[in-house]
Order: structure tokens, then sequence, then C-alpha cells
């Protein structure tokens, strides 16, 4: 049951997300990503990409939402007794809470979301915080070490 309860309001909030995204109006004209340099570049399906701070700060941001609805599901499997399995996560399959359309390719998008549920999962499952911790806030975050080694980000000069 708690797998069930969780993998509801894991669509109510992808729900919720896509309705903010599609109500939303989005100017491109205004958006500073297309006219912000290039700072970053990283290693994606074995080609070199460049992107500036704003696809830096949403890959994060997909590591990050990633970790925490991981936590969810890891704790939730724990709960119900069932074996460790974050591949069989519905979360883990769409990967796109959080995701607009925006900075960075949905496939990229995914990929870092998926590392990030990996290591959510595996902390929840096992109930640790090894890859991340909870913030002031009260969100959960993973550490900057496990996030500098998922995105692999090279600052340029």
């Amino acid at each position: 049951m708690a797998q069930y309860r969780y993998q509801q309001q894991y669509y109510a909030r992808l729900h919720a997300h896509q309705l903010r995204w599609q109500r939303a109006s989005y100017n491109y004209y205004n958006d500073p990503f297309y006219y912000s340099p290039v700072t970053h570049r990283y290693l994606f399906a074995g080609t070199w990409h460049q992107t500036n701070r704003y696809g830096a700060e949403l890959m994060e941001r997909a590591v990050a939402y990633g970790y925490e609805e991981g936590l969810y599901a890891g704790r939730a499997d724990r709960a119900d007794g069932w074996r460790y399995d974050y591949r069989g996560s519905e979360a883990y399959h769409d990967a796109l809470y959080g995701y607009d359309g925006h900075y960075i390719g949905m496939d990229q998008y995914q990929y870092y979301f998926r590392q990030g549920f990996q290591r959510g999962y595996e902390d929840g499952y096992h109930d640790r915080y090894r890859h991340g911790h909870r913030g002031d806030d009260g969100r959960y975050r993973v550490v900057a070490a496990v996030l500098g080694v998922i995105l692999g980000l090279q600052l340029l000069r």
C-alpha cells in the first residue's frame, strides 16, 4: 500500500507541475538562458556539450528531484516489504517530474533524474543518507560530491 500511495502522490505532483507549465506564458526574448554566455561543458552519451549556468542549474534540479522521488519510492518499498528494485518504479521510468522543455533535452533530463533517483532509492530503502541530506528548508538534497560525479560539469575559462 505504501508504494501505491507513493505512486499516486507522484502522479499528483507531476500533474500539478505540468498544469503550472502549461498555464505559464513563456517569453523566449526575456529568458536569460538565450543571451548568457556558455560557462560549462559536460560529457553526455559520449559527446561533449556546452551550457550556461541556467542549463547547469536545470541538470542539478533534475538530480535533486530524482533523489527526492527515489527516497520516497525506496521508503515505500521498504515499508511494504518489497525487494530492492529502483527500476520498478513508475517515477523512474517516467523521469520527467520538473522538466519543462527548456535548456536541455528530455533525454538528458531523464538521465540525470534517474541518476538522482537511483541514489535516493538506495538511501530510502536502507533508511540512511549516504548520498544526500535533508536541508534546513525540509527538502532533500544530494551532497555536492555525489552531484559533481553525476553531472561532471567542467567550468570553462
